[in-house]
């Protein structure tokens, strides 16, 4: 089996912070990817807020975050976190997403995307959000 599944923390305007933080403490490597990085800007204003990034160290540890877009409703402490699922084989997570979807709110069909041959999230019936996605090498640029 391809399929990891990773912290993913949501902000408002503090995710790289946030990362630089837990890389200061735990090592690794800080990948970040801004809206204006991914050509998904709506607001001017957060252009340079992530979109998504990461930070890995060699002892484990991963987590995502990104920042929560203002068009989006944003609590602290009611949505913290995602469970994100990602793997290399478009199949396996074709498969988790019909295991999950049932019952579930789907945020965003499971579909290609501008970052990913395969993207989508959704809420599942108990509330739990998951982001699902077929991992590909990030190239900044």
């Amino acid at each position: 089996m391809t399929i990891t599944t990773t912290t993913h923390l949501n902000f408002r305007g503090q995710a790289r912070a946030a990362l630089e933080l837990y890389r200061s403490v735990f090592g690794g490597e800080v990948l970040a990817v801004t809206y204006a990085d991914a050509q998904d800007t709506r607001e001017p204003a957060e252009a340079d807020q992530l979109m998504w990034g990461q930070v890995r160290s060699e002892g484990g540890l991963h987590l995502m975050a990104y920042d929560v877009p203002a068009r989006l409703p944003y609590e602290p402490g009611v949505n913290p976190v995602f469970v994100s699922v990602r793997g290399a084989d478009p199949e396996e997570i074709r498969a988790a997403w019909a295991g999950l979807v049932e019952g579930a709110t789907v945020v965003q069909e499971l579909a290609p995307a501008g970052w990913s041959p395969l993207y989508g999230m959704l809420r599942d019936r108990f509330g739990v959000t998951w982001v699902l996605d077929v991992e590909v090498p990030y190239a900044a640029g």
